[in-house]
C-alpha cells in the first residue's frame, strides 16, 4: 500500500506560533486554502483511491478539495488528529509539548497534561491507518506533531529533528500495518 500523508494547510495558529490541537480548531486561512486549492495539481500523478483527514477542521478544508477533484471519497477519522495538548492548548511556547513528544522514544506511557499519552495517541492513529488498508493508494491530511511523531515509530529510517513539514508538505510511504518505508519527505527523496 502506498500513502501520502499531508500536513494540513496554513492557519492562524500556524503564523501566531500556538498550540492549537483541540476539536474543531482553526480554520485554514486565505494561504491555506489556496495550499488546499492547489493539492491535486502537485499530486496529479498519483493514484489516489480514498482520502482521509483528520476531524479537525483545518484537515477537512484541506483534504475535502483533493478528493473531490479527483472524484474519490473522504474518510472524516479522528484517530489521525493531532497530539492533544491538553493543558497546553493555544499555548505560544512549544518547549514543554515537545519535551513530552521527545520523551515518548523511551517512554510511551508519559502524557501531556489531560492530553495525549504516546501509547493512546500510537493506538489510536494506527487504528486509523490500519481501516485503509483495502486501497492501493491513500491520501491522509493530518497533522504536523502527529505525523513527525507516528513516522518516527513506524518509520524505517531515522526522523531527524531538522525534517521539518511544512503546510501542505507531503510524506509518501510504502509498506502495511506497522512497517512503513519512507520514500519521501517534503519533496526530498529518501536515501538509505
Amino acid at each position: 500500500m502506498r500513502i501520502i500523508f499531508i500536513r494540513h494547510g496554513r492557519t492562524r495558529s500556524n503564523v501566531d506560533h500556538l498550540l492549537d490541537t483541540a476539536f474543531p480548531g482553526a480554520p485554514l486561512d486565505d494561504v491555506g486554502l489556496e495550499q488546499a486549492a492547489g493539492l491535486s495539481d502537485r499530486l496529479a500523478g498519483e493514484e489516489i483511491e480514498v482520502v482521509m483527514t483528520s476531524d479537525i477542521l483545518r484537515a477537512r478544508q484541506t483534504g475535502e478539495p483533493l478528493a473531490r477533484a479527483l472524484g474519490v471519497p473522504v474518510i472524516t477519522h479522528p484517530g489521525v488528529r493531532e497530539i492533544q495538548a491538553g493543558d497546553w492548548e493555544l499555548d505560544d511556547e512549544w518547549g514543554p509539548y515537545i519535551d513530552v513528544l521527545v520523551s515518548w522514544r523511551t517512554d510511551p506511557t508519559r502524557s501531556m497534561p489531560h492530553g495525549d499519552s504516546g501509547v493512546s495517541f500510537m493506538a489510536r492513529f494506527d487504528a486509523a491507518i490500519d481501516e485503509l488498508s483495502d486501497y492501493g493508494c491513500a491520501a491522509v491530511v493530518s497533522h504536523g506533531a502527529a505525523l513527525r511523531t507516528w513516522l518516527s515509530v513506524r518509520g524505517d529510517v531515522t526522523v531527524h529533528d531538522d525534517w521539518v513539514l511544512g503546510n501542505t508538505d507531503t510524506v509518501v510511504v510504502e509498506g502495511a500495518r506497522q512497517t512503513w518505508k519512507i520514500l519521501s519527505w517534503a519533496g526530498r527523496q529518501i536515501t538509505r
